[in-house]
């Protein structure tokens, strides 16, 4: 498995009247991570879908076990687990400064061709960039 570490800080119209960093925030977070995962490989998504593949969500799903407050600097390690056929599955922990897990959760997201709307084997030079990390 591959993962990677970014630094996403909890700006104050992201949290709630409880002063919580809103739980539908979680999405985008992990959106950051993949994309910012995909980048260290030396893939973008503009890459990809200039290259004619899309990668929409097909499963979200999170658990919450802290909440994280505004001006929280935040610390998301996303791991890429799995590339099978034409589904790529990343997992994702959420930790604050004090290394306390918040929330952890998986996407699993699908190769589609944008000429034709159906799924896709990946780009060769993704797979060939991640072979060494999944079985």
């Amino acid at each position: 498995m591959y993962s990677h570490r970014i630094q996403l800080r909890v700006r104050y119209g992201e949290t709630d009247r409880m002063g919580y960093c809103y739980y539908g925030n979680y999405a985008e977070y992990y959106e950051v991570g993949r994309v910012e995962t995909l980048r260290s490989l030396g893939f973008s998504y503009k890459k990809l879908e200039d290259e004619g593949v899309l990668l929409p969500v097909l499963e979200f799903t999170i658990k919450y076990f802290k909440p994280a407050y505004y001006d929280d600097e935040l610390q998301l390690v996303t791991q890429i687990d799995e590339m099978q056929g034409a589904r790529i599955r990343f997992s994702y922990k959420m930790y604050n400064n004090q290394e306390q897990l918040l929330n952890e959760g998986q996407t699993t997201l699908v190769f589609v061709s944008s000429k034709n709307g159906r799924p896709t084997s990946p780009p060769a030079d993704l797979v060939e960039a991640l072979k060494t990390y999944l079985h």
